[in-house]
């Protein structure tokens, strides 16, 4: 009779199954690794070796507080000669004296989470069971198996392993675009992104099939897009702000990456963390959706429709000096992001595997649940309104009319027609460069065309915009260059007679402050009615200029001012509006790296500023982070204040701790000059062996 198998010691080869796994960017403290690829471990046994034939070795999986093999929570499993495709599997290796290498692999379809892995000996009718220890299982773009396979080799080092990135904002006649920092791979951020599964209420209503649902990426999506906000009292990440006063929190337009506010988060026992708006919801969900292995990216739509009422047209009112009449609850925003997931979706029929969008910012409810998507891109563009999730809510973002009412003095209303407007230049990150790609044509069909028609006659919608070649007369507004903080500039009304006759109309501009979300200030700027006689086929410019001093004390921290203008044709008495959101740029940041930059050696980022302003710039502070550069956020408060048109310069060590490609990216913020950003791109060389 052979004497019981004894394990003595093992190892979960941390550095080679991170390394295979793309994980090993998570550090080397716990074991990570992707499902359906196979990852090693090495036995140790005392006073014998293995012996086929004699002694057989088995392994448990467990993940969830109750799991079980019916839901997929729960595996045991023989070593065997050949792995299994369906499910979990163990196969030896090889054998050297008293260790023995085996190599485990999970089904494609496996749950993600936290697991325990335990191992059986059995000599004779004698055995043993030895607790070795911890894993994480992830998705696995690698796998053609993964309902969230990528194909492009590219894509995934974008979508899943790039941990910085640029998101699009401003206006879509001036695009720009700010640095983020996701961290996925940061200390903690894959702990904290588990713990935001435990306690989402699904989880905490039923353990048990919260866990078995883990293994399908559209679940994750609809519950991270959840959680990222609070609205739900769901314990969620972060609470939304609009509009001033930030003081018990952070101004949204401070953040410049995702680790700092899960971090926050954590610390603060799940209290939701002050404040986000759309983009920094959405690059939270980003950074959760990449961490967990499923390709992701930030998207920023221009002139996106929030329409409540859901008829598909936003209704404005104005007045005849262009200022707002009425409050309406319809709103288009300047800019909002949302984030599009990469999975498969054989809950449905048809194909609509690829990009799904997921919208974490709280506007409307989804079954009960202040959520959005997932919801595939292919069925926005179709209009296939009736699939999961929320499609004719994403698809009037995108294709709404927007219908301005000129109330007259009388209280008559006059409504202007327009070319569409809604739903431009939607925009994301180009895979591995810092461009801008444009995907609106992933969205919508080419404006007028025979396909667009018939989308909207299936979504029940017909167009009441114009297309512009139709117009008789088209009112455009232009901007002078220099529309610079602290300076004055100009605005033009454009106005094209396409007629063969001359025509005699009146125009007025006006200017106020105004929100990405709509929402509009104080006035600051306003034209007299001026008459303009058009001769045929010909073109006229009406100008105003936009004072500083009348901007200054109004301008919001989204730096935009709405400029209205409006015409009246005397022959037909036709109204016509035209509306644009004018961007005041912050000065630049100028960051130099000093030095020659290696992994792990000193390295020094000069950084500077100038103010622009007329004024000094008091409470100045600089606040640094780049994955792989720094260790967490660096922050320099400036101890005096900086004088006008003077320079804010100082000199900050950091130690790369990564190689290749990374993003320093800072962000300045005082009394005067708000969330101003600025990033440079670094490549570390390797250190040498």
């Amino acid at each position: 009779m052979a004497e019981d198998l004894v394990l003595d010691t093992w190892d979960l080869h941390l550095e080679r199954n991170g390394r295979e796994h793309r994980t090993a960017d998570m550090g080397c403290k716990q074991l990570v690794v992707r499902r359906g690829q196979p990852f090693t471990l090495t036995l140790r046994f005392s006073g014998r070796g293995y012996e086929e034939g004699v002694d057989k070795l088995a392994f448990n999986v467990d993940t969830g507080p109750c799991p079980s093999e019916t839901s997929g929570t729960r595996s045991h499993f023989a070593m065997t000669d050949c792995p299994e495709e369906l499910s979990w599997s163990a196969v030896m290796q090889q054998q050297d004296g008293e260790s023995l290498s085996v190599s485990l692999c999970s089904p494609p379809s496996a749950r993600i989470g936290r697991y325990t892995l335990t191992l059986e000996t059995c000599t004779g009718y004698q055995g043993s069971s030895y607790h070795i220890g911890h894993f994480i299982l992830l998705f696995n773009a690698w796998h053609p198996e993964d309902t969230v396979f990528l194909r492009d080799e590219n894509e995934r080092r974008e979508y899943v392993l790039s941990q910085q990135g640029l998101i699009y904002q401003g206006t879509c006649d001036y695009i720009f675009s700010v640095p983020w920092n996701f961290g996925q791979f940061e200390d903690d951020i894959l702990s904290i992104c588990l713990n935001m599964l435990d306690i989402n209420p699904k989880h905490l209503r039923d353990q048990n099939r919260d866990c078995s649902r883990r293994n399908d990426p559209v679940y994750i999506g609809r519950v991270v897009s959840a959680m990222v906000n609070c609205n739900d009292e769901d314990r969620g990440v972060l609470a939304g702000r609009w509009h001033d006063p930030y003081d018990d929190g952070t101004n949204p337009m401070s953040w410049i990456g995702s680790v700092d506010i899960l971090k926050r988060w954590k610390d603060f026992g799940c209290q939701p963390v002050k404040y986000g708006q759309c983009w920094v919801f959405a690059a939270v969900a980003c950074t959760v959706m990449r961490c967990l292995g499923i390709p992701t990216r930030v998207v920023t739509n221009y002139n996106s429709a929030h329409d409540t009422n859901a008829n598909l047209t936003i209704d404005r009112y104005l007045n005849e000096k262009g200022g707002q009449e009425r409050q309406s609850w319809d709103k288009i925003w300047n800019f909002h992001c949302w984030v599009e997931s990469w999975m498969a979706r054989p809950d449905l029929a048809g194909d609509y595997d690829g990009w799904q969008v997921l919208d974490p910012t709280p506007q409307e409810k989804s079954e009960g649940v202040f959520c959005c998507g997932p919801a595939p891109v292919k069925a926005i563009k179709e209009g296939d309104m009736q699939l999961k999730y929320d499609i004719p809510f994403i698809f009037a973002e995108v294709n709404a009319d927007v219908v301005y009412w000129v109330v007259q003095g009388d209280g008559m209303e006059k409504q202007s027609i327009q070319s569409s407007v809604v739903g431009k230049n939607i925009s994301t990150k180009s895979v591995g460069k810092d461009s801008r790609e444009d995907i609106t044509h992933n969205y919508k069909y080419p404006e007028g065309s025979e396909e667009e028609r018939r989308v909207f006659a299936k979504a029940e919608h017909e167009k009441k915009s114009v297309p512009e070649e139709d117009e008789a007369l088209h009112l455009k507004i232009k901007v002078s260059e220099g529309a610079n903080k602290g300076c004055d500039f100009d605005v033009f009304a454009v106005i094209n007679n396409n007629t063969d006759v001359e025509r005699v109309c009146s125009v007025r501009l006006c200017a106020r402050t105004t929100s990405y979300n709509g929402t509009t200030g104080p006035q600051c700027g306003l034209t007299d009615l001026i008459d303009i006689d058009l001769e045929p086929r010909s073109e006229k410019r009406v100008p105003m200029r936009i004072l500083y001093e009348q901007y200054k004390d109004n301008l919001t921290q989204d730096n935009l001012i709405k400029v209205v203008a409006l015409l009246t044709d005397h022959q037909t008495g036709d109204v016509m509006v035209a509306v644009r959101d004018v961007y005041v740029e912050n000065p630049p940041i100028k960051i130099r790296i000093l030095g020659e930059p290696m992994q792990n050696r000193k390295l020094v980022a000069e950084i500077s500023m100038v103010n622009p302003l007329e004024v000094p710039l008091s409470n100045c502070v600089f606040v640094v982070e780049g994955s792989g550069l720094t260790h967490g956020q660096q922050v320099k408060q400036l101890e005096e204040p900086v004088e006008p048109k003077a320079e804010a310069k100082f000199r900050l060590d950091l130690m790369p701790h990564h190689s290749g490609l990374q993003k320093l990216m800072v962000d300045f913020e005082s009394d005067q000059l708000r969330g101003v950003k600025g990033y440079r791109n670094v490549i570390i060389a390797p250190q040498p062996m």
